[in-house]
This record gives structure tokens, C-alpha cells and sequence, in this order.
């Protein structure tokens, strides 16, 4: 677990579980707390194939990242919803590929803030700069100094939103909101995104989504088609939507995963 020395320990939350941190724990890092422990232990229970789930996702955003890099030759990221690091974190792909890469973080747990040391560690040739907001007001992030100054809007970006919309509910409208992002960004830009489903495996990734509910932090899961939705518009890169372990596999993640043990859809799409 976290040591709190220096930290901002008023503004972190140790006594109820955090979505960050939980996906820490399950992954096997070392940034959380007993109530985030707590909360991990009983949502394996429920599903057991959630650590495989969780493993693949992050797997995805690694041959993503390096698709968007080596393929697209895109090398100005703006990553929503970041999460506690881990490497390798999304620059440190991107500038394996292109040195030269800048990378915009977002997200708006203390928790990531305190940690964000790791993912400003640029090469001398690239940059990457850390915004502390909530994307679910895009503004803050588009108005901020660091988008600004780190990105040049004349250049494709690729905007990635990996394991984030299912904590936006329908009031909030997650559509309007990575659109609203992705409208600011030049043609030739990219969206890349994991979105939560419980299509597969409709009895144990509902009861998980009810351990996160009663434990404040409802979810969304979305069908194929609600899906399809945030890449209207779009031109979708092949395979087109589909469960993130078969999306450009690699042969470098977990084998034998079954369709059944993952609960998101992966997809990248070009704006025109």
C-alpha cells in the first residue's frame, strides 16, 4: 500500500474503495488501500475471470498504443481517464516508437496526481504533461495551459478513452462527452476506447457491477450497438468493434481467453 508521506492526505479517500485503485489491486500493484482490497477480493469472488478481463484490457491499450504510433504515425496522445501508472505507461510506448511522441494525461483522482511522477518521465525529445480534471467537463481539459502548450492542434491527435465510459451514466451523456473532445481535434485524429459490456457474461459481470454500486460508484454497461454510438461518423480501422483480446492480437498477452471472460469492446476510428 501507498506511503502517505507528502501527500495530499486530505484529499484522498482511504476508507471507501476507488475504481483506480481497485484495478490496481487486481492487477497487482501496490497503490491502494484495505477498502479497495475489500472491494477486489469480493468482485473476484462474483466473477473470477475479472483479473483476465482487467490483464486484456491493459494488454489492449499496449498493441493500441503501438498500432496508433507505428501504423497511424501518430504521435500527440491525449489519454482520459489515465489511472495509477503502470508501466508501461502510454508514453512510454508511443516514444519506443517515436521518441519525439508528447502525451497529455487526465485524470482527477488526488491519488494519480501524487503518483504522476511516473508518467512525466518524457524523453528528452518528447513531452508529456499531467492534467488534473474531470472529463466529464471537457472544457476544463481544453482550456487547461497543458493541453495547450503540449499538443499542437494542427498535427493529428489520438484521443484514448480505455476503461472509463462505464462510469458514465446515461444522464451524463458519455457520447456528447467524447465527442465534445474529439470535436476540438484536427482531421486525421484517432479515438481509441474500451467500453464495458456485460453481453458475455450477463450474470457474473452484473453482480460486479452491483458490488461497484454499493460501493458508490454505479455503472453503465453498454450493448454492441450503444457501442457503435461513440464512433458515429468515424472511420472505423479493422476489425471494427470488437472484444478487446481480438482486437490485433499479438501472441504477447494471455492465451486461451475465452469470450466469456471479457467484459469490453475495443475499437479505434479515424475522423475524417
Amino acid at each position: 500500500m501507498p506511503d502517505n508521506d507528502g501527500w495530499p492526505a486530505d484529499r484522498i479517500d482511504t476508507e471507501s474503495a476507488h475504481s483506480a485503485r481497485i484495478y490496481d489491486y487486481i492487477l497487482g500493484g501496490k497503490d491502494y488501500y484495505p477498502a479497495d482490497k475489500e472491494a477486489g477480493d469480493a468482485m473476484v469472488r462474483e466473477w473470477p475471470a475479472m483479473p483476465v478481463h482487467m490483464r486484456a484490457n491493459r494488454d489492449w491499450m499496449n498493441r493500441a498504443v503501438r498500432w496508433l504510433a507505428e501504423s497511424a504515425g501518430i504521435r500527440q496522445f491525449l489519454d482520459i481517464g489515465t489511472g495509477i501508472p503502470t508501466s508501461p505507461n502510454l508514453h512510454e510506448i508511443a516514444q519506443s516508437v517515436a521518441p519525439e511522441s508528447r502525451v497529455v494525461y487526465v485524470d482527477n483522482d488526488p491519488i494519480v496526481l501524487t503518483l504522476s511522477q511516473g508518467l512525466l518521465a518524457s524523453t528528452p525529445e518528447g513531452r508529456t504533461s499531467y492534467i488534473e480534471a474531470d472529463f466529464q467537463h471537457p472544457e476544463a481539459v481544453l482550456g487547461s495551459a497543458e493541453f495547450l502548450e503540449t499538443l499542437d492542434l494542427d498535427k493529428p491527435v489520438a484521443l484514448t478513452v480505455i476503461a472509463i465510459v462505464h462510469f458514465v451514466l446515461d444522464e451524463d451523456d458519455a457520447v456528447g462527452i467524447v465527442r465534445r473532445l474529439l470535436d476540438s481535434l484536427p482531421s486525421g485524429s484517432y479515438l481509441a476506447m474500451t467500453i464495458g459490456t456485460a453481453e458475455f457474461a450477463p450474470d457474473e459481470v452484473g453482480r460486479v457491477a452491483r458490488e461497484y454500486a454499493a460501493r458508490g460508484m454505479p455503472m453503465r454497461l453498454r450493448t454492441i450497438g450503444e457501442a457503435e454510438e461513440f464512433f458515429d461518423g468515424l472511420e472505423l480501422v479493422e476489425p471494427g468493434i470488437v472484444q478487446v483480446h481480438k482486437w490485433h492480437p499479438d501472441g504477447t498477452g494471455e492465451q486461451g481467453v475465452r469470450d466469456e471472460d471479457i467484459a469490453m469492446y475495443g475499437a479505434i476510428a479515424r475522423k475524417g
